[in-house]
């Protein structure tokens, strides 16, 4: 089970932390996390994989960062410079292994 958190209303330039909680552990996995955008399909906006190797999508590129704590079973997507266009639900889940937990609602005003 997953669990995302960390989201709410921000305003354009600020910054959030998102927490991805996991009721097993996800050490062996690459880790995710989407985000769907009202009236869009989900999209991959950035991974981690076990070892900490991370891949970005263009969008987020030198403003999000992911992060995980394999200890904690948590993963942690820490977002600044946010803008309206980043409004959407963010979840988590492994790469590859489509289960979708809850999400978080991050919005962004301008």
């Amino acid at each position: 089970q997953l669990q995302a958190s960390g989201g709410g209303l921000v305003q354009a330039g600020g910054s959030l932390r998102l927490s991805c909680a996991a009721s097993s552990t996800l050490s062996a996995y690459d880790m995710g996390w989407y985000r769907q955008a009202p009236g869009k399909q989900r999209e991959l906006v950035a991974t981690i994989s076990p070892g900490g190797i991370t891949n970005y999508a263009d969008s987020v590129k030198g403003r999000f960062t992911i992060s995980r704590d394999n200890a904690k079973n948590t993963v942690y997507l820490q977002m600044n410079s946010l803008k309206p266009e980043d409004t959407a639900v963010y979840y988590c889940r492994p790469v590859g292994i489509v289960v979708w937990g809850q999400g978080t609602l991050v919005t962004v005003s301008s």
